[in-house]
């Protein structure tokens, strides 16, 4: 096989990205030749590019106060786990029994599903199970699993008052995911025979892959109504791990990560906000970012305008996603099954798949906030918190019964 040198790799990004000579200044800046779909011959050529540049990059120094390595069980890779029960905790049936009860109970008090909490959705005997799962999110593995909950036994309001119901014990704070209906819970699913694909501004709403990312929030949580006739495959990777690498092989990377970024509002008011992805806070790093705010996805290209990312910016955004790919852990994602992340430090994707008639991958998501067991925010993200968490009244939340594309997500929306 022939060897590719980096002078190679380099020519190769240029005749790509139409990147100018090393010391050659742009007069207007320009946003770099990256998209959605991460390009791995453009990112090897990025780097290379960049590195010839500059060779000095990997021995830039860290951020002040950013560590030269974590050491925390939330540093895994996907190879570290053998066997999925260290993960799972698969319902019994005396388990199921004390869900139908709480059901029950919340259905006799007639109130609004935005009132589903501990005290409304009664489990003395699985409550102290699903607490420990909340520990295991904030000061373990970051990851649990929760198999079982019959889907196909219940109303579609039912089941989404059960899992509102044994998610307030993992996490008693919902998010607002959906400012202009209150929507706190929202649909995956594949809607292109539903909506023109200039609608759809998210992969969440396609059949097509999406790459590693974090959503918004402390704890993101996914039920699975019906899982795909083929593919789908839920990823999950550590971003401490990553960090890890960076931190010994480009510092730099950590250094443009931990400054603002220019993230795309999609129409809103401002155009754009700035703000870091990485930051690092009471002995913890908070990692938070879609690639699309960056990149534009279908319906919603970047906007034009605004200011781009840079070339560090882009290998940056490659190098996360790559990285993130390599140390991952795929996870047999079964129909009833929730699935319950720590989405400050641990990203997550999932495979392009395909439906038919039988099987249509269809899950639903909850963000979840703990207030005994949060971990402190940084301020460049407390105003997304305050609106996610504190900004509406519980018995003013909204649970859609049947897919729609949240308005964050349509194509040219305004939020």
């Amino acid at each position: 096989m022939a060897t590719v040198t980096v002078s190679q790799l380099a020519d190769t990004l240029k005749q790509h990205l139409n990147l100018s000579a090393p010391g050659v200044k742009e007069t207007t800046p320009q946003q770099p030749d990256i998209e959605y779909h991460p390009d791995r011959v453009k990112w090897e050529a990025r780097t290379a590019h960049r590195l010839a540049a500059d060779p000095s990059l990997p021995s830039t120094p860290l951020p002040a106060g950013f560590p030269k390595k974590l050491e925390s069980p939330l540093v895994w890779e996907g190879s570290d786990w053998k066997d999925e029960k260290e993960w799972v905790y698969a319902l019994t049936p005396s388990d199921l029994d004390e869900i139908a009860g709480a059901l029950k109970h919340f259905r006799g008090l007639d109130k609004p599903l935005g009132l589903v909490s501990q005290a409304t959705f009664p489990l003395p005997t699985l409550g102290p199970v699903l607490a420990g799962i909340a520990r295991e999110l904030h000061s373990g593995r970051g990851f649990s699993v929760l198999r079982g909950i019959p889907v196909a036994a219940y109303t579609r309001e039912e089941v989404f008052i059960i899992y509102a119901g044994v998610s307030s014990y993992v996490g008693n704070l919902r998010a607002v995911q959906d400012g202009s209906t209150g929507g706190v819970l929202a649909h995956i699913k594949d809607l292109s025979a539903v909506y023109d694909a200039r609608a759809i501004g998210a992969p969440a709403y396609t059949t097509d892959k999406q790459v590693f990312h974090t959503d918004a929030g402390d704890i993101i949580s996914l039920l699975a109504l019906e899982t795909a006739a083929e593919g789908g495959v839920s990823k999950i990777s550590s971003s401490w791990r990553v960090y890890n690498h960076l931190a010994e092989h480009r510092p730099d990377l950590i250094e443009t990560l931990s400054q603002p970024w220019p993230y795309d509002t999609f129409g809103g008011d401002p155009p754009y906000k700035s703000h870091p992805l990485l930051g690092y806070l009471h002995d913890r790093l908070i990692i938070q970012y879609a690639r699309r705010s960056f990149t534009g996805f279908q319906g919603l290209p970047r906007s034009a305008g605004i200011p781009p990312i840079s070339e560090a910016q882009a290998e940056a955004l490659d190098t996360l996603h790559f990285l993130a790919e390599k140390y991952a852990l795929s996870l047999d994602f079964q129909k009833g099954d929730i699935q319950y992340v720590n989405n400050l430090s641990v990203f997550h994707a999932r495979d392009g798949f395909r439906d038919d008639k039988e099987h249509t991958r269809h899950l639903v998501r909850l963000w979840l906030r703990n207030e005994e067991l949060a971990w402190t925010i940084p301020a460049y993200l407390d105003p997304n918190w305050q609106r996610l968490y504190y900004s509406l009244d519980a018995e003013k939340q909204t649970f859609a019964l049947e897919p729609e594309i949240r308005n964050g997500s349509k194509g040219g929306a305004k939020y």
